[in-house]
């Protein structure tokens, strides 16, 4: 069974850190990797892109500067590394995998985590 197995999620104060992991049962090789997240009542929206090259990445504008996604093809798992979090920031996240070059947002994911909560609260 193809699947998207997420882990490190939790509670952290404001202007804490937090590093979510995502590993899959596939080999990762050809597909974009993304983070996305939905906060209660909203509706789920793109964090962080990478392109199956790695070489593009792209961020929803309240995460620039504070959020760096990543990928180790080798372990089959994608990163996201979050710094300087904020209350806005609680929601639950969630990894995605798309066949292709790029992310197409998240109607577009062939493959989903689980979620993990992160809650950003003192």
């Amino acid at each position: 069974q193809l699947q998207l197995v997420e882990s490190g999620g939790g509670l952290v104060q404001p202007g804490g850190s937090l590093k979510l992991s995502c590993t899959a049962s596939f080999e990762l090789d050809y597909y974009a990797i993304g983070w996305f997240r939905q906060a209660p009542g909203k509706e789920r929206e793109g964090v962080a892109c990478m392109s199956y090259t790695g070489e593009k990445t792209n961020y929803a504008d309240s995460v620039k500067g504070r959020f760096s996604i990543s990928r180790d093809n080798a372990k089959n798992t994608i990163y996201l590394q979050m710094n300087s979090l904020k209350p806005d920031d609680t929601g639950v996240y969630y990894c995605g995998a798309e066949v292709g070059y790029y992310c197409s947002g998240p109607a577009g994911q062939d493959y989903w985590g689980q979620g993990t909560q992160v809650t950003v609260s003192s």
